[in-house]
């Protein structure tokens, strides 16, 4: 009889183990029909995309396609909560669970898309180089060679200028700090020459601080921002797709480009094409 009551215990264990497995394997779709809420990771330091108000709450494109894709998934406004999410965090917050989706100025990438999914993209950009108002010996991105840069950690720009001078280059001139705000005080104070990535995520630092830096205007790259939810989602990846495509026919991805980015939204006329896969 107690041989019995072990089996059976065994066997009530494996069920609850296997209903634990099934609901951690559901889509974003899933959840958001199911719980009402949402995780979702952003930027909270970078001005036009993802930034944290004073009154606790959050500004920014990135926030608007997050607000917007969860309401199309049936998520109201006050379901969702905002994690801070970091570029070297990512793709770990969502391989662990911690968020549900992450909307972060987040390029999609081959190497990246071998560890989560991505819908979109909602925006294409290129990295371009931000220096200070009265510098005139940076041009484009050859102008590097030579000076001291600060980029984010985890981020792909970086990565993307040391791949081009070489490791001796990266140790010597490539200082990075945990988010491109933090690179801000050190390019003022003339600790680094340039701060190099995205030249959106650079103008809205620079829109911050008139007349303190400048953009070289210079993008050498090609950058999708897309939002990342867990490997094989392909019913949320549609869902997000269907989402976003909506939100640039109905005006509102035009409406969140002219306030965020102010001036800088002349660059960005017409929304791209989602990558469906």
């Amino acid at each position: 009889m107690r041989f019995g009551a072990c089996l059976l215990a065994l066997a009530a264990m494996a069920t609850g183990l296997t209903a634990c497995g099934n609901s951690a394997a559901g889509s974003i779709v899933d959840k958001a029909k199911n719980d009402k809420k949402l995780v979702i990771g952003i930027k909270i330091d970078q001005p036009g995309w993802g930034l944290k108000k004073p009154d606790g709450g959050y500004a920014g494109m990135d926030v608007d396609v997050a607000k917007y894709v969860a309401k199309e998934l049936g998520v109201p406004e006050s379901g969702i909560t905002f994690k801070e999410a970091q570029s070297a965090n990512r793709e770990p917050f969502i391989q662990q669970g911690q968020v549900d989706m992450v909307v972060a100025t987040y390029s999609i990438t081959d190497e990246r898309k071998k560890k989560i999914s991505f819908a979109g993209p909602y925006l294409v950009t290129g990295q371009d180089i931000l220096v200070r108002a009265d510098d005139t010996t940076i041009t484009d991105v050859e102008s590097l060679k030579d000076k001291k840069v600060c980029g984010a950690q985890g981020s792909s720009s970086p990565k993307r200028l040391a791949d081009k001078f070489g490791t001796e280059w990266e140790s010597k001139n490539l200082t990075q700090q945990q988010g491109y705000g933090a690179c801000l005080p050190l390019l003022e104070n003339k600790q680094v020459d340039a701060i190099s990535t995205d030249a959106t995520i650079l103008a809205g630092f620079a829109a911050q601080f008139p007349g303190k830096f400048k953009l070289v205007g210079k993008p050498f790259s090609t950058e999708k921002y897309g939002v990342g939810i867990k490997m094989d989602d392909k019913s949320g990846r549609d869902a997000i797709n269907t989402a976003i495509e909506k939100m640039f026919k109905d005006g509102t991805w035009r409406k969140s480009i002219d306030a965020n980015l102010g001036e800088f939204g002349k660059f960005f006329s017409s929304p791209p094409s989602v990558e469906r896969y």
